[in-house]
């Protein structure tokens, strides 16, 4: 049994890198496919925004799929529909048509990402250990893989519909190959199915809001870092470009790594310290007089904030009966966070300042430490 469940690691560990792989291919070629559209910037702006819709509308039936089809394939089936759904962007010749795949490009991502984060919380109630900061910093690795290879298509001149057909198939046999090795569970059964919708338990609010603080930061970082080196610190080009991608880089490494601390510390020390990190890293950001303090700040920002997403849904899974259930009320208040914060901060901007847009995610970063203590749920029963 112990070597399964190993071996079922290993195979969400896989899930989570192919996942974050359809999501860099499809990031690198959003210039040819707004071009292929034909839509303006504003349009596409627009057109942006359903992949977070279609995920929220369609993250709770992820629940209900795993119920009826045990976790394997379900996971097995959600996948492929993601995977295959890299397609079609690429194939919208309209402002309606790309807003149309967009939303099912993102429903998709957002039932394989409930199932296989609630295949992950199980698998790290077996194993007793924190797996989940990993299992996100394979997601991360996945995502530069798939931004590498469609750099790489762009640089040849590839259009993104041969590009995307050809990630989508590899991408689907590979993610067809791993399901084989998670875990099959099936509910018992005298379970009651789970709603085809319902709002998300108390509990996943409150760790929701955590990740809220969390996903905003990470928003606002990964969209307007590179903006606020160049308009508040007069940097270059390129300098600015780096904070973003030592923002991206910092926030991998320490989710990679993430695991050990939590096993050692616990998920509410680990947070509450994470806290104290993203804020370290927010000051030093709004009081930058240099380049390089606003990129050391942006660098503590992805540090503090890598681990609290995967440790939200780690806690959302044992908060209740229905993990699924739980951990779909936690990705929709995230999936709105992340939505959300890039407009948030360009208005306070307008408004006011980029510096003053910070100082607020500053003040969000301070909540991680103020409320980890939510993230303390009761473990279920040991399942044998």
């Amino acid at each position: 049994m112990a070597d399964v469940v190993r071996r079922s690691r290993y195979a969400v560990a896989a899930v989570f890198c192919v996942h974050g792989a359809v999501t860099g291919s499809f990031a690198t070629r959003v210039p040819w496919i707004q071009d292929h559209s034909g839509v303006s910037a504003g349009q596409l702006g627009l057109a942006l925004a359903f992949p977070a819709l279609g995920a929220a509308v369609m993250m709770p039936l992820a629940a209900r799929v795993s119920h009826t089809l045990g976790t394997r394939n379900a996971l097995r089936g959600l996948l492929a529909l993601w995977t295959l759904a890299l397609v079609l962007p690429s194939l919208s010749p309209s402002l309606l048509t790309l807003c149309a795949a967009l939303f099912v490009y993102g429903g998709t991502a957002g039932m394989a990402d409930v199932a296989m984060n609630a295949l992950g919380v199980e698998v790290e109630h077996r194993l007793e250990k924190s797996i989940m900061s990993g299992l996100h910093g394979m997601w991360s690795v996945g995502a530069l893989i798939g931004s590498a290879v469609g750099t790489v298509a762009a640089h040849a001149e590839l259009s993104a519909q041969t590009h995307h057909v050809l990630a989508a198939a590899v991408l689907t046999v590979i993610g067809l190959a791993v399901c084989q090795f998670v875990l099959n569970i099936h509910p018992a059964e005298d379970d009651e199915p789970p709603a085809r919708f319902a709002l998300p338990p108390r509990s996943a609010l409150l760790i929701g809001a955590v990740g809220f603080c969390a996903v905003f930061a990470e928003g606002a970082s990964l969209d307007w870092s590179a903006v606020y080196l160049r308009d508040i610190l007069d940097s270059s080009a390129g300098v600015a470009a780096a904070a973003t991608t030592g923002f991206t880089l910092t926030m991998a490494v320490a989710r990679i790594t993430g695991d050990a601390v939590v096993d050692r510390f616990g998920a509410v020390r680990t947070v509450r310290w994470s806290g104290v990190i993203a804020t370290i890293g927010g000051v030093l950001v709004v009081a930058a007089w240099h380049p390089a303090v606003a990129m050391t700040g942006f660098g503590l920002l992805g540090i503090g904030i890598a681990v609290v997403v995967p440790l939200a849904f780690a806690a959302a899974g044992r908060s209740g009966s229905n993990a699924s259930q739980a951990i779909a009320g936690v990705a929709t208040i995230t999936y709105a966070s992340g939505l959300v914060a890039p407009s948030i901060i360009g208005g306070i901007a307008q408004a006011s300042s980029l510096t003053m847009s910070f100082l607020v995610v500053t003040v969000l970063a301070t909540g991680l430490a103020v409320f980890a203590p939510v993230l303390r749920t009761r473990s279920r029963s040991r399942v044998t």
